[in-house]
């Protein structure tokens, strides 16, 4: 079984490619996402994922997600991070997020993010980071 870290690792590096095919390759047929867990309902299923991953990835460029922190276990991986882009005007958007992924062998069937959706609309709409964002975004990362 592949470590769960380099399983993200590889999700990540096709999501900055804008690989929607390759991101959703590493998930389970049956995948329940859950993008926003307090804001949004979850993705059900890889048809789903897939029209998420193509309506959420239009207008984000130069994408920079980062993982600052992980600790995983036989089949869960926690995360701590930043997704970081810029708009189509050249807006940066910074939204720290703390993910659970459960696995079923190396598949993700279980995806929770916790992330204020409320600062990444902000931030498209053109309003600056603020103090706290750059705090909890400025920190090494370990990929």
């Amino acid at each position: 079984m592949t470590p769960r870290i380099e399983i993200l690792q590889a999700i990540i590096e096709a999501w900055k490619a804008k690989d929607v095919d390759a991101v959703l390759s590493h998930m389970d047929e049956e995948i329940v996402w859950h993008f926003a867990v307090a804001a949004e309902p979850p993705l059900r299923g890889k048809a789903q994922a897939r029209k998420f991953l193509q309506r959420f990835g239009a207008g984000m460029n130069d994408i920079r997600w980062r993982v600052f922190d992980y600790q995983e276990t036989v089949d869960r991986l926690f995360v701590e991070g930043v997704d970081e882009f810029r708009t189509d005007e050249g807006r940066l958007v910074m939204a720290p997020y703390a993910g659970v992924l459960d696995f079923r062998g190396d598949l993700v069937v279980g995806w929770r993010d916790y992330v204020d959706v409320g600062v990444m609309a902000a931030q498209r709409a053109g309003e600056p980071l603020t103090d706290q964002v750059k705090s909890l975004s400025d920190r090494p990362a370990i990929f």
